[in-house]
């Protein structure tokens, strides 16, 4: 079992800090601001980039003392092309999304930010093995045609999957150039079978997706995936309404289906589980603000992590 720590996002400061101020400090020569409805496009840097600017710079240098010396695998978590179109906003206008040449070059931008990134990572970390990993929650509604207008009376046109499957596959195709080991393209909460091809045939090296909606006819399609030769990673269930989660019984409704598909048992090794940070359907970043819920999440996903070995070793 192999332990992959990350780049910390801590979305509660601020918006200068969330997944989309953080992609935004990342894109180049496409400066952002915070409008009324939250990051837009702009003419010129402002106040606004650079505190996300700055907040990234904050977090590498934690990141240069907390990981000193690590050789292992590191993660580095970004908000994907169609995510952060569905999200943002023109400088004057709807979504970023409603306007084809301007979702373009927003995937262009952040495909050529990803080499500065990270070398920022490398340089403070020398030893890590880069993982990027593509946060594509709103990659379901954009390719069904679901996300509102900004009257919020209409919905803007879907994506076509070649097209959507091309952008992706620049970005990841970037990220390798730029030195990332492995690359994962991750659907986020909500399990949707279009999304979750198009993500699969990205070209990355792995798919993530959540574990709880998962039932037996999407559990195919993962199946389809893995015997592709691509790795999957699982957001694992969170707890609600303040009840504990039984690690053992998580573990087993992943390997249970695993194994009724046919899939090897030696394949868990290669599953990767993690603590879900997607919440609602916008995909808007999961804040968790008390220190002993985010350690008892951790410890979850390790014993999780731990029955899957365990299984895959035994070969069961």
């Amino acid at each position: 079992m192999t332990a992959l720590p990350s780049l910390v996002q801590m979305p509660q400061r601020g918006p200068w800090a969330d997944s989309t101020g953080r992609a935004g400090a990342v894109l180049t020569e496409m400066p952002l601001e915070v409008g009324p409805h939250g990051w837009k496009l702009c003419d010129r840097p402002g106040r606004d980039l650079e505190r996300a600017r700055a907040t990234l710079r904050e977090d590498l240098d934690a990141l240069a003392v907390a990981a000193h010396g690590w050789t292992g695998p590191l993660v580095v978590a970004l908000r994907g092309p169609w995510s952060l179109a569905a999200t943002c906003y023109l400088a004057r206008g709807d979504r970023v999304l409603a306007d084809a040449g301007a979702a373009r070059e927003l995937t262009h931008s952040l495909a050529d930010g990803l080499g500065d990134l990270l070398a920022r990572v490398r340089s403070a970390v020398p030893g890590a093995e880069l993982v990027l990993v593509l946060r594509e929650p709103q990659l379901p509604d954009v390719l069904s045609g679901a996300v509102a207008t900004f009257s919020g009376h209409g919905r803007l046109a879907a994506v076509d999957t070649d097209v959507a499957r091309g952008a992706l596959r620049h970005v990841v195709s970037a990220a390798r150039g730029a030195g990332a080991g492995s690359v994962v393209v991750h659907t986020g909460g909500r399990f949707a079978r279009r999304s979750v091809k198009v993500a699969a045939s990205s070209g990355a090296d792995a798919l993530g997706l959540a574990l709880g909606p998962l039932r037996p006819p999407q559990w195919e399609t993962v199946a389809g995936v893995v015997e592709a030769g691509t790795r999957v990673w699982f957001a694992l269930p969170r707890p609600r309404h303040g009840k504990t989660s039984d690690p053992s019984r998580t573990a087993a409704a992943l390997r249970d289906p695993w194994r009724a598909l046919g899939l090897p048992a030696s394949g868990l090794a290669d599953v990767v589980v993690h603590v879900d940070t997607s919440s609602g359907v916008a995909g808007g970043d999961l804040v968790v603000t008390k220190p002993r819920a985010v350690r008892a999440a951790l410890d979850d996903g390790v014993r999780v992590a731990l029955e899957l070995a365990e299984a895959a070793m035994m070969g069961r």
